[in-house]
């Protein structure tokens, strides 16, 4: 396995939202713009990490930081990609790069059916937060 991790580019944005509808957990949410992301690149560089295998893009993860907080969401492996460590690889950089940034806990954001993506934050040392929901408004803009 030759999978490397780096930092998304704006180049990289459209393969990113179309490889987030096969392989993301898009289950009661908005489909993702490429407006969006490339806004998510240019105010954080670092913050959206790719694993690339000979240029072939296999899994993303989101490590976002507002100076204060740290959150991890979007880790999506390509499906038949799966069980041969790349979420790894991306959460290892990703805790590296929000560690070094200063954070001192980490929090993800997991849909409640996808065990899939519950296990693997289990397994990273996760445990799920009781007593809190997450609340959204849709801002159309």
């Amino acid at each position: 396995m030759s999978v490397v991790t780096r930092p998304a580019g704006l180049a990289d944005v459209p393969g990113v939202v179309a490889f987030w509808a096969v392989a993301g957990e898009n289950d009661d949410r908005p489909v993702d713009s490429e407006a969006a992301v490339g806004r998510l690149v240019e105010r954080d560089p670092d913050a959206l990490l790719l694993a690339l295998d000979d240029d072939v893009l296999v899994g993303t993860v989101v490590a976002g930081w507002d100076g204060w907080r740290a959150h991890l969401y979007r880790l999506a492996v390509l499906p038949q990609r799966r069980g041969e460590g790349i979420a790894g690889m991306l959460l290892d950089a990703a805790e590296d790069r929000l560690v070094g940034l200063g954070a001192g806990r980490l929090d993800a954001m997991v849909l409640d059916g996808n065990e899939l993506g519950q296990a693997v934050w289990r397994a990273r040392g996760f445990t799920r937060q009781q007593r809190w929901g997450r609340w959204v408004k849709p801002v159309v803009g």
